[in-house]
């Protein structure tokens, strides 16, 4: 019986949209409404061009006036403001031998086809932290954040009490907040504080931690500093739609190729698409002059990045804090 190729398997017409969509099933971040897919980001990622512009209109302001009949009304300006995304555009290629397994089941197209959405899941878990790591690095994201990892004994720590601070730095804003991302350590913390709720959604098969009534998307990779007592976490809480997503489309998304000398065969693998912050926009300041989209070195960079809507309509809050003190 002759081996599985991938040329055999793979259908790019029907692979592509597959992989796009169980991206979104198999991400948390998706699933917990942080990250939300929309037609018109999806036709942004399609215009082309390194940087995307969202225009949207400042709020109105200004005290409303008494009507009278010798004296007209003062006329305000409703002003634009401008959001800009980056396009993201990546790629990996996989060998046979690292699909071989995939190949050898009953639907190998939707097993390879899991396997590489799998793949962008977590790709774009470490790029959403990239992200926040650039932002919070920007222009005028201090309203957004809680810092208390300075303070001393258990005070600098995350509990129930701290945590409700962190969420009401959006003030009467906070109700647009819906989940967290924590730290796996954070999260045992909380559990022994007996703080975390596990619920299982109509909508999904899986039970899912819940903090303050906000679904938790557990990630190791969040940043930490220090040692010991003296370890500082960053716990992030976010509304729906904190992020944008929308997908582009690379010339050739999905190819296949052998490398006939090792009797390999290749999957290769290419994604356009927009995950952006929505309100702080990528600035475009410093990136490496021969990559053509930002890497997650540049999103990481706070001169990349500035805040243009207001800090109640940012819908991200990071909490700086510690989990023990003697």
């Amino acid at each position: 019986m002759s081996k599985t190729k991938i040329s055999d398997v793979i259908v790019p017409e029907v692979f592509n949209p597959y992989v796009v969509e169980q991206t979104a099933k198999l991400s948390a971040l998706f699933q917990s409404g942080i990250v939300q897919r929309n037609n018109e980001l999806d036709r942004l990622a399609q215009t082309g061009g390194r940087l995307l512009n969202m225009p949207f209109w400042e709020d109105l302001d200004g005290n409303d006036e008494v009507l009278r009949d010798d004296e007209a009304l003062g006329v305000g300006k409703i002003e634009a403001g401008q959001d800009v995304a980056a396009l993201l555009m990546r790629g990996k290629a996989w060998s046979v031998n690292d699909l071989a397994k995939a190949l050898s089941g009953d639907d190998p197209m939707a097993a390879v086809a899991d396997l590489v959405a799998n793949y962008w899941a977590r790709r774009m878990q470490v790029i959403v932290i990239s992200t926040l790591k650039g932002v919070f690095a920007g222009t005028g994201m201090d309203g957004n954040e809680l810092d208390i990892s300075g303070e001393s004994g258990s005070d600098a720590n995350i509990c129930g009490e701290t945590s409700i601070d962190a969420v009401y730095k959006l003030g009467d804003a906070q109700d647009k907040l819906t989940g967290w991302l924590m730290h796996s350590a954070v999260v045992a913390r909380l559990r022994k504080l007996d703080l975390i709720d596990y619920v299982q959604p109509s909508e999904v098969d899986a039970v899912m931690p819940t903090f303050q009534g906000k679904r938790v998307v557990v990630d190791d990779g969040l940043p930490t500093s220090g040692s010991g007592t003296d370890k500082i976490f960053e716990t992030y809480v976010f509304g729906e739609g904190a992020f944008g997503q929308g997908e582009g489309q690379a010339p050739v998304q999905t190819e296949t190729d052998r490398d006939s000398l090792a009797g390999d065969d290749i999957l290769i693998n290419r994604r356009h698409f927009i995950l952006h912050p929505r309100g702080v926009k990528f600035k475009d300041e410093v990136v490496e002059s021969n990559h053509p989209s930002p890497t997650n070195g540049n999103l990481e960079n706070g001169d990349n990045w500035e805040r243009v809507y207001e800090p109640k309509n940012v819908r991200i809050v990071r909490f700086k804090h510690k989990l023990y003190n003697e």
